[in-house]
């Protein structure tokens, strides 16, 4: 079957809520839509929907491909099929036949999600021999970011594609396309991928995880399986922490994990087969699984590691819980612990992140900054303090060992001096920070790219020269210090 009427209705009342200028100039499409033929059929006339895939790569480009029949440079796209489970899945399905994609080549961008980027209007000539007479189509388009830092090699469709080209936003064929994504890019459509899921690794801080019995559902991403609670990004969520708080409140209103924070981002792969990068918050509870209300799934139960290897558990999993589990056994407590652990925060007490941060300056008085990783969740491609959180250790052993790590920097704790803390927090609902700045008197080594999935270069720059794109705590802390001033605060006032 394909996609239904409701769907469709959805997804432009959905384009719609962000255009409503566009309400009168779509009035054939709804029209087709209170209809009674279906409307993605390309019987049902004067008009029909259609589908269109807008791939950007990470140079703000747009793949254009050339039809032999018209002799246009259009985006990939055509008509939707019987099997078309969504006007999304068909938009996948034309790009990849067209151009040679996979669809585990493409994933969400987080502007645009799984909504319309753009809807377009466009007449078709009649065509006499093939029996088509002048009808219109109503193409909705969607926007997919490249998962590879390059575009791949295409293998294009020879019957119907003549050619490819890769276009700058500014040339895009389609105007209304155009606009879209130049008033796109202010908001950061820039063509890096990121998380735009986000799940829960649940734990009782006793060897015990939380996982999710799936419903047995063809429509349900890995159905069936125990996986971890989340879901997917909204338009309305201010960030992930956000997007995983309200599908917890969705799916079991009464399960408030404590001291969630990011662990991990995993690979996953939708429904449709596209690259779902996922943000894993690792969070405690220790209550009944047995005894919430759940309202999305079939039930919720505590699993040890000894479990594991004899469930059903969706790809990853396993290792990750596992993982997990390696990094932070010195503070479980014993297996058959069921209270709280006799460490627990008190009551109220919001738990914050520490973090700790280079600042090394040479002779000519430069700070070193490191470019973070185009494909980093926090701050991509922005110069950043040579930093790391601390784990179970002292704030200084913890400096130590990053800039031994991070760059081959050997560093003795008694040159190490504290010279501001900024007290920040990212967004309303993220977890409160403590960045702990130090200078450090001496070292040796020359800074080198020793983690290039998180920093691809180190520079010297000088303090009244900072580059634009500068993490804004970082930048803070920098003036701060210049100032001599020992502490400094931000975000607090945007709560």
């Amino acid at each position: 079957m394909p996609p239904s009427r409701s769907h469709i209705r959805a997804t432009v009342e959905s384009y719609l809520s962000r255009h409503h200028e566009e309400r009168e100039a779509l009035e054939g499409l709804l029209a087709v839509l209170d209809g009674t033929g279906e409307p993605s059929s390309r019987a049902t006339l004067p008009g029909h929907v259609t589908c269109s895939a807008v791939v950007i790569d990470r140079d703000r480009r747009v793949l254009h491909i050339g039809h032999r029949e018209t002799g246009l440079l259009l985006a990939p796209g055509g008509h939707v099929e019987a099997g078309d489970r969504t006007l999304l899945a068909a938009a996948v399905r034309e790009v990849c036949e067209e151009a040679g994609l996979r669809p585990g080549d493409l994933c969400l961008t987080p502007q645009f999600l799984d909504e319309p980027i753009d809807v377009d209007v466009h007449d078709i000539a009649a065509d006499a021999a093939e029996g088509v007479a002048a009808h219109r189509h109503f193409d909705v388009r969607f926007a997919f970011y490249l998962t590879t830092g390059h575009p791949p090699e295409l293998t294009l469709q020879d019957e119907e594609v003549s050619g490819a080209q890769w276009l700058p936003y500014a040339n895009v064929r389609s105007p209304t396309l155009r606009a879209k994504l130049l008033d796109a890019q202010a908001e950061g459509l820039d063509g890096r991928p990121e998380p735009v899921n986000a799940s829960a690794l649940i734990h009782d801080g006793a060897g015990r995880y939380l996982l999710h019995l799936r419903d047995d559902r063809e429509d349900i991403w890995e159905p069936w399986v125990l996986a971890l609670l989340g879901g997917g990004r909204t338009r309305d969520d201010a960030c992930l922490e956000a997007t995983l708080r309200r599908e917890l409140a969705e799916e079991v209103p009464d399960l408030e994990p404590t001291d969630l924070m990011p662990f991990a981002v995993e690979a996953a792969t939708s429904v449709d087969g596209l690259a779902v990068p996922i943000t894993v918050y690792a969070g405690r509870w220790c209550g009944k699984a047995d005894a919430v209300e759940l309202r999305e799934g079939v039930l919720l139960t505590w699993c040890t590691l000894d479990m594991l290897d004899r469930v059903r558990l969706s790809p990853g999993l396993e290792d990750l819980i596992r993982r997990h589990a390696a990094e932070h056994s010195r503070a479980m407590e014993l297996p058959d612990s069921t209270g709280p652990r006799a460490d627990e925060a008190p009551p109220g007490t919001e738990l914050h992140i520490v973090g700790v941060h280079l600042y090394l300056q040479d002779d000519q008085g430069r700070i070193l900054l490191g470019l973070r990783h185009p494909d980093s969740t926090y701050a991509p491609d922005t110069w950043h303090f040579l930093a790391g959180h601390c784990e179970r250790e002292t704030a200084i052993d913890c400096l130590v060992r990053e800039a031994k790590e991070e760059a081959g920097l050997t560093i003795a704790p008694e040159d190490v001096d504290l010279v501001h803390t900024v007290h920040h927090v990212d967004a309303p609902h993220a977890r409160p920070r403590i960045a702990l700045v130090f200078r450090v008197r001496s070292w040796t080594g020359d800074p080198e790219v020793l983690e290039p999935d998180r920093c691809v270069k180190w520079r010297w720059w000088k303090p009244q020269d900072l580059p634009a794109e500068v993490v804004p705590y970082t930048r803070q802390a920098i003036d701060a210090i210049h100032r001599g001033r020992p502490y400094s605060e931000q975000g607090w006032g945007e709560r």
